[in-house]
């Protein structure tokens, strides 16, 4: 796969990775992301027993509004809602509606909105009263193998570090990685190149370049990695039946490292600890 300065492609998914400019660029996506953050931080109060999916739904459309910005998912591909609720064994892509949660559901909610042309995109875990151990455990791991891609992310690094970084860790954790899903590059366009993997081998895959943003967004299973997507179109579900859960982050390669566009303001990334 080719790299393409960002200045000088389209906006839109051309199969080549683009590096954007990284004072431009990644205050942008600062912005944006801090915004998508701020969203899922106003939502950990709202997401209780009771309360439905729907009601989620929205507030986060309110929240986008009032701040700038608008719900990049909102008629992406026939889609109709703000953000995506996945319970339980619902992997991703869950429509938000009637459904009422209940404690002992854990809840992924994923938000993306569009700032000033700039996507920021995330997504986290909620816990629903008192959840069973198995289930905050499988949190616990999911955030953590996503960090652990995250670390990998460095110039001169391949995907194939960060997707090892990740399926590695999961797996040493008797969890199940995913696969059918992935990240994406991100920046101006919503869904880009390259597709980020969950899973793969140290060396392989393109090389990490300054510039790149893409989200790292692993979604882990306590059972099988099989998922299946229902007649809706869009909501994939453990085959199984078994937990799934998921994290996502913004980032983008910097000189040295990386950096995390999408981190709570409020230091709630992970608030299903809040409730334990």
């Amino acid at each position: 796969m080719n790299y393409v300065q960002a200045v000088e492609a389209p906006e839109r998914n051309i199969g080549q990775i683009k590096l954007y400019d990284r004072a431009e660029a990644f205050a942008g996506m600062r912005a944006a992301g801090k915004i998508a953050a701020g969203c899922l931080d106003m939502l950990v109060a709202e997401v209780r027993d009771g309360v439905t999916t729907g009601r989620i739904d929205d507030l986060a459309r309110q929240y986008v509004f009032d701040h700038g910005s608008l719900p990049a998912c909102v008629f992406y591909r026939g889609y109709r809602n703000t953000v995506c609720t996945s319970l339980n064994h619902v992997v991703c892509h869950g429509i938000p509606g009637d459904r009422v949660l209940r404690s002992g559901d854990i809840l992924n909610i994923d938000v993306t909105v569009i700032h000033g042309g700039w996507h920021g995109d995330t997504s986290r875990m909620y816990a629903i009263g008192d959840i069973p151990r198995k289930a905050r455990r499988l949190m616990d791991i999911t955030y953590a193998a996503m960090m652990r891609g995250i670390a990998a992310v460095k110039p001169g690094a391949t995907l194939g570090d960060l997707g090892h970084a990740i399926q590695s860790y999961a797996e040493s954790e008797r969890t199940s990685v995913v696969r059918e899903f992935c990240g994406h590059g991100l920046g101006r366009v919503f869904h880009d190149a390259p597709n980020i993997l969950h899973f793969g081998k140290p060396g392989q895959g393109e090389e990490l370049k300054p510039g790149m943003m893409f989200t790292v967004e692993p979604m882990l299973n306590l059972g099988s990695p099989a998922v299946k997507v229902l007649a809706d179109g869009w909501t994939a579900v453990t085959k199984d039946k078994s937990l799934s859960s998921q994290y996502e982050h913004a980032v983008g390669v910097t000189e040295n490292g990386c950096e995390i566009f999408t981190k709570s303001p409020a230091g709630l990334d992970q608030p299903h600890t809040l409730a334990g």
